[in-house]
């Protein structure tokens, strides 16, 4: 099912045929520290298994957020970016507040996500550090087509 939600010229949409790939694909590859270098089939690939959100000024999307999720149990929110020039004006705020109301996401044991800057932002929705850290894990996959400076960065911040 696809949702809409308006709010004055500005549009959320779950719409996966509206999403402008060429915009996703800049933003994710040339503007987040943490996709720097994402090949366009993996972002389409994350795209298509996602619960996906565009966000809209009359018909330019300048916005984008994805959810993983099993619609039971979990949802990894991922992705979340506004256009520098409509930054300021709350709507990366309303994009994570429509995500977190969406009928088919809720009553999950836990919300997950990672950031490296915007704890505040996500803090007044809920979101705080890892309860218990020791329980989780992760795998990393050197191979992956993420950029070497990704890498390097994460390993000095491990080692610090």
């Amino acid at each position: 099912m696809i949702n809409k939600w308006q709010r004055e010229e500005y549009t959320i949409s779950t719409d996966q045929a509206r999403l402008d790939f060429e915009v996703i694909h800049d933003f994710l590859t040339n503007s987040s520290y943490w996709a720097v270098g994402r090949k366009p089939e993996t972002i389409k690939r994350s795209i298509e298994n996602s619960l996906s959100f565009g966000l809209y000024e009359n018909n330019r999307q300048i916005g984008f957020a994805r959810v993983v999720t099993d619609y039971a149990t979990f949802a990894w929110l991922a992705d979340v970016f506004v256009l520098a020039e409509f930054r300021g004006k709350g709507l990366g705020a309303w994009l994570v507040e429509v995500i977190l109301a969406h009928p088919e996401l809720q009553g999950f044991r836990r919300w997950s996500l990672a950031t490296k800057d915007a704890h505040e932002i996500y803090r007044r929705f809920g979101f705080s550090e890892l309860k218990r850290p020791e329980r989780w894990m992760e795998r990393r996959d050197p191979l992956t087509e993420e950029s070497p400076d990704y890498w390097a960065e994460e390993k000095s911040r491990d080692e610090g």
